[in-house]
């Protein structure tokens, strides 16, 4: 097999026995200020790129000529992320519809349970009060849903708060969280407003974080975690042996702060 410059030396000869005028046209379509690949289509793409370029390497290239090349490919190479990103998109849009195929709706009661539990033990509190914390509208509006389905408590009858930035109107939220809901305002509690910051927060949260609040809610959590248990219950033996094997892991004595240690 011929590589390098043997083989476009052949391409070159090749190119000239199909049509001896070949060489000429090319150098005549340089002169013009064309570009490689722009030669080639004109060309029909009979010559090879590497056969023009030992053609047309001794063929100088006006100000003007380079100039444009130069700029033409600058938008080449501008295009480039831009292409791979819309390849990207289409491609994840794709891969998006046919997984949502795969999913058979409306949901079993069983499976619209497990999934609002899944999210919970997510997204949700461990401690004593039922609460999820999330920014994204859909989410927010599942959970708030599946409370009301799956253990029969009133929309009304939930809280909530909001997390905002203090260049966010927070009464605006406020509305904009109570209509999708369905929550009242007033049983929205004080709102925490982040101190003003230095820093660049790449993604604004336009809706702020609110938590959504179940009153008189601990055993809610016992039944949630319950039901993530059973599902998890084939885990549960092998996570069990290992977390005993590396038990010392737990057994860390916590540093002591040495600013206010006095032996």
């Amino acid at each position: 097999m011929l590589t390098g410059r043997a083989a476009a030396m052949c391409d070159i000869i090749r190119g000239m026995k199909s049509d001896p005028s070949l060489h000429a046209k090319a150098i005549s379509l340089r002169k013009t200020g064309l570009s490689y690949n722009e030669i080639r289509k004109k060309l029909n793409n009979s010559i090879a790129k590497s056969t023009l370029s030992l053609w047309l390497k001794s063929i100088p290239l006006t100000p003007k000529h380079r100039a444009r090349l130069y700029t033409k490919q600058i938008q080449i190479l501008s295009r480039g992320p831009q292409s791979q990103k819309e390849r990207r998109k289409r491609e994840v849009d794709k891969i998006l519809k046919e997984a949502k195929r795969e999913i058979m709706t409306p949901l079993s009661e069983q499976t619209f349970k497990l999934f609002g539990a899944a999210l919970y033990w997510g997204e949700g509190s461990k401690g004593n009060v039922f609460q999820v914390t999330n920014s994204d509208p859909r989410l927010i509006l599942f959970m708030v849903n599946w409370i009301e389905k799956v253990f029969h408590i009133k929309k009304v009858s939930l809280r909530a708060r909001l997390n905002i930035y203090p260049q966010q109107n927070e009464k605006e939220i406020k509305d904009f969280w109570s209509e999708l809901t369905n929550i009242p305002v007033k049983n929205f509690g004080k709102s925490y407003v982040k101190p003003l910051s230095k820093g660049y927060k790449k993604n604004n949260l336009y809706y702020g974080t609110v938590r959504i609040e179940v009153p008189k809610s601990g055993d809610y959590i016992h039944r949630v975690y319950g039901w993530t248990q059973a599902v998890l219950e084939s885990e549960n033996a092998k996570a069990t042996k290992v977390e005993k094997k590396w038990i010392r892991l737990t057994r860390k004595n916590r540093p002591v702060n040495l600013e206010t240690y006095h032996p």
